[in-house]
């Protein structure tokens, strides 16, 4: 397994993010015996960075990763969760939570602890509570081994939370999208700059880029018949030399032996492979589709759209063209009358106008 170094922590190059763990299919509950082998299988293969946090999966997520790390020696691996300032009212509420947190993982420490979701307003909540003092005596205390955030802002504003503190990581959207799309090319150099490591989430936007349009599936496929169309984002992102972690968001047993072989097996990408990674993002770009992740920071919906699913169908639409398979896939999905109140866009990382793109979806299926 590829390995890098954040500050003297040998991590992996490929981490397990646990927002999107296996689901039993009678029910929307995670699928434990199948997040377990994937774990085993995980730590077996080299894997030893694992990312979760307060709000992921209604809250289980911390629960679930617990009881399963549990088996394995403390130093075996290395374990990251995040602050939700936006759950909290004052300091006592961030106490709370932290210490919350410690039992529901059972352990006495985190080796990365993230800011979740940072962003201006959440900055004024942190500086009115006085959280960051209190952040930095856990880290005096061993309770914090690695303190970073996570970044969900418009890229000009990363270089003020950047000054906040002496950041040991942090954690942006960075892949071959989204290195113009969302100016992660900005947010990886000022970081860089301050001489914090980056971690990468998203680098497969969602699961988008594993299943892209026949045009730049025909690139990536005619240069590297055997490989599959996710490995190409994953090089993509490991290509820069201050990412550290890179965060795949795995919900199957197939989808981790994927990205294992990528990094067992690692290759930077040649001269070639970045042309025609910029010859499929042309065809991909060129193609309809809507910039969503999946990641349902804007659920629920006061009004039962499920925006995510609704996106993530109509971008498969932009794949295969057909229509009638797509009408039929909608109409499967419930009610997609979207009253436009404007609480997804608030919550949107990706500052996506949401009411005006589910109307543009409700035209076409007419």
């Amino acid at each position: 397994m590829e390995e890098r170094y954040i500050k003297d922590c040998k991590v992996s190059l490929l981490g397990m993010g646990c927002m999107r763990l296996p689901r039993k299919e009678t029910a929307n509950e995670i699928d434990i015996k199948t997040t377990e082998k994937m774990i085993d299988l995980a730590l077996q293969s080299g894997i030893t960075y694992f990312d979760t946090a307060y709000p992921y999966h209604e809250g289980k997520s911390e629960i679930v990763i617990g009881n399963i790390l549990k088996k394995y020696p403390r130093k075996s691996f290395y374990l990251a969760d995040k602050l939700p300032i936006w759950n909290c009212k004052s300091l006592q509420d961030v106490q709370s939570i932290f210490e919350e947190q410690l039992r529901k993982c059972q352990v006495d420490y985190f080796d990365f602890y993230l800011c979740h979701a940072m962003n201006l307003e959440r900055l004024k909540l942190y500086k009115e509570f006085n959280v960051f003092p209190y952040l930095l005596d856990l880290k005096k205390q061993g309770k914090i081994r690695h303190l970073g955030f996570s970044f969900h802002d418009a890229a000009q504003n990363i270089e003020v939370i950047l000054k906040e503190l002496p950041w040991d990581f942090a954690q942006i959207q960075l892949n071959y999208l989204d290195y113009d799309m969302q100016d992660a090319k900005q947010q990886y150099e000022l970081i860089t700059k301050y001489g914090a490591s980056v971690v990468v989430m998203e680098p497969v936007r969602g699961g988008m880029l594993a299943e892209v349009c026949e045009p730049a599936t025909h690139l990536f496929k005619e240069e590297r018949p055997q490989a599959s169309i996710a490995s190409w984002a994953l090089r993509y992102v490991a290509n820069f030399p201050n990412v550290k972690v890179i965060l795949s968001g795995m919900s199957s047993l197939e989808q981790l032996q994927d990205n294992i072989n990528t990094f067992t097996s690692y290759e930077p990408l040649s001269k070639k492979e970045e042309n025609i990674i910029l010859e499929a993002k042309k065809h991909i770009l060129g193609n309809e589709f809507i910039a969503c992740t999946g990641c349902k920071y804007c659920m629920p919906c006061p009004f039962g759209v499920d925006i995510p699913r609704i996106f993530r169908t109509f971008n498969l639409y932009g794949i295969h063209h057909d229509l009638l398979l797509f009408k039929k896939d909608i109409e499967t999905l419930g009610t997609i009358d979207c009253k436009a109140c404007g609480k997804c866009m608030k919550e949107c990382p990706q500052k996506l106008q949401i009411p005006i793109l589910i109307e543009k979806i409700k035209k076409r299926v007419q």
